[in-house]
């Protein structure tokens, strides 16, 4: 949709594209957009990944390039960019312009269209905020963190070379580097993983955190349940459930069965699931 035709806009950081973030895309209407304030900080949907979650075009500024704006010239920028805007959405929360000064109240000062302001949403009696999700996510609770979200917590990267037991002494995986990421706290997650351009998702268990039975070295291994996969140079895992924290074994063969029974864990938990 070509940026003229837009006549509403979501502003905000959307780090996550959460569920209180859905509610401020609900309000946009036909010909809405969303625009993103990049900070820096953004790693549960880094950069353009946000896309993956909303159908809505999607513009992106730099903090950086905008913060030394006032209010007036903030609200100028969007309608240059947007010059059919008629509505601007935003959190209770939302600050802009030089020093986040101003709050939403402030923008029907310079705005002469609709300001609507969505309040803060909630789940369980807890708020929904990203910070909340980055901090489930660092404890492992990655069940809470979906359930914020409204999607599978997910990382992507490139496939590398592991240590090369996998195959001859241990289970095979795929290993993984993830940049740009916040990445789970370490352990063992059940979990689905998407290879190359594939159009669906392989049940998997997956490892994170330090090879400390091994190599001592950091890594983010899936094993695909029950399929001989070949090669493949990007993926993305999708976590479902955390199994088990990181743990030092006295032996490759009680590794083994730990691994084995991590697989049975991981089918119990996959086998009534889809992606």
């Amino acid at each position: 949709m070509a940026l003229s035709k837009v006549d509403a806009i979501a502003i905000g950081g959307f780090d996550g594209m959460h569920v209180g973030h859905q509610h401020l895309f609900e309000a946009l209407g036909k010909n809405g957009a969303i625009v993103v304030i990049e900070t820096g900080y953004a790693n549960l949907t880094p950069s353009t990944e946000r896309e993956h979650y909303t159908h809505y075009p999607i513009v992106y500024y730099s903090l950086e390039d905008i913060r030394h704006l006032e209010g007036e010239a903030f609200v100028i920028m969007l309608k240059e960019r947007f010059p059919n805007l008629k509505k601007i959405v935003v959190g209770y929360d939302f600050h802009f312009g030089k020093n986040r000064r101003y709050s939403h109240a402030n923008l029907h000062d310079f705005f002469d269209g609709e300001v609507k302001v969505i309040e803060e949403v909630c789940l369980d009696g807890d708020s929904v905020h990203s910070h909340k999700i980055r901090a489930k996510i660092q404890i492992g609770d990655i069940s809470g963190a979906n359930h914020f979200l409204a999607h599978n917590y997910t990382i992507k990267g490139v496939v590398v070379k592991g240590q090369g037991i996998g195959k001859t002494d241990l289970v095979p995986t795929i290993n993984l580097e993830c940049s740009g990421y916040l990445l789970p706290y370490e352990g063992v997650y059940a979990a689905f993983t998407r290879l190359d351009e594939e159009e669906h998702y392989h049940p998997c268990v997956v490892f994170v955190g330090h090879r400390v039975t091994t190599d001592g070295s950091y890594a983010i291994e899936s094993h695909i349940l029950d399929e001989s996969i070949g090669e493949c140079s990007k993926a993305s895992i999708s976590f479902v459930k955390f199994l088990r924290k990181n743990q030092k074994f006295e032996s490759l063969e009680s590794l083994k069965i730990a691994i084995n029974d991590d697989i049975s864990s991981a089918k119990k938990e996959l086998r009534h699931l889809s992606l």
